[in-house]
């Protein structure tokens, strides 16, 4: 079997019996591709890939100046593959079992101040269909801590204000209830009611809350560019992208005494520890401490 085929084989499997998203897909897809470049330059097929061959791909990536965390997501891939090999019995070993992954640095996600977001939020010219629709998007956002993907995404079926939740389609097309705020509650409805009745709403396209122009949903790249373009308005010199309002979301929560095994349920994190980064203090957090604990404050 070539790569090609193999490749075919693993994202139908991906798709029907694990039921991952587009984009996740997407990602494997690409990262299996340029493995498979690599092998057909050394005439190396899937089914006959040793781990040496597997290290010696690892460390061409490394010399190539891709990042660790990249590099960590391509032998993700290259495990979910040999597994997938192994269900099928086409191979007896998985060579990924004896593959080291690469050491990540830590980092604190980038977040915004409660100040930044009003000033960001300040700057949509409510005065414009699409502002009342972008000032709706990011109440989202920032008040329920989605993922952009789950936003444009977003089916007004699955909107239950009545109950005060909203049904979310995360990764892996697994469901989760997400509470959402009087805020955010009040500018979807004002959106949904005054602006997207008037859409001429494209087929297809009737369930998706967030629509364009043109009556079609909004593309995660639109997102970006619309936050984006606000942050700079508002003057805010930092990267800000439709995450750090996610990240924001969680930060806030949990410097304000929210429950991290709660916060965990509302983003959708398989693991609480991939929650707990969000248990770091800010600044001033860390200056008032200083200045009523410390004897020489």
């Amino acid at each position: 079997m070539n790569w090609k085929g193999s490749i075919k084989s693993f994202t139908a499997y991906l798709k029907l019996e694990r039921g991952l998203s587009q984009n996740t897909i997407l990602g494997y897809t690409n990262d299996l591709k340029k493995l498979a470049l690599w092998c057909d330059e050394r005439d190396l097929k899937p089914l006959k890939v040793s781990v040496q061959d597997l290290r010696d791909y690892l460390f061409f990536l490394h010399d190539q100046g891709i990042s660790a965390r990249s590099q960590a997501r391509t032998l993700s891939t290259l495990r979910a593959l040999y597994k997938f090999f192994l269900l099928e019995e086409w191979v007896e070993t998985d060579p990924t079992e004896l593959l080291d992954s690469p050491q990540l640095a830590t980092y604190l996600p980038d977040v915004l101040t409660e100040e930044n977001i009003n000033d960001i939020i300040a700057e949509i010219d409510l005065s414009t269909p699409e502002g009342e629709r972008n000032r709706a998007i990011l109440e989202v956002l920032y008040g329920c801590g989605l993922r952009v993907t789950e936003l444009v995404n977003l089916q007004i079926s699955n909107l239950q204000f009545a109950e005060g939740y909203l049904i979310v389609t995360g990764k892996g097309n697994k469901q989760r209830i997400v509470p959402i705020n009087s805020a955010a509650t009040k500018y979807v409805q004002i959106y949904k009611d005054e602006v997207r009745n008037f859409l001429p709403i494209a087929i297809g396209h009737e369930d998706y809350l967030f629509l364009n122009r043109r009556g079609k949903k909004l593309t995660r790249v639109m997102i970006f560019t619309i936050i984006k373009n606000l942050a700079e308005k508002a003057g805010i010199k930092k990267k800000v992208s439709p995450h750090t309002f996610r990240h924001s979301f969680a930060s806030h929560m949990v410097n304000r005494g929210a429950s991290l095994r709660v916060v965990q349920e509302m983003l959708g994190h398989e693991s609480i520890t991939t929650t707990e980064i969000y248990t770091h203090l800010n600044d001033t957090k860390l200056r008032e401490t200083i200045e009523k604990f410390h004897p020489r404050a």
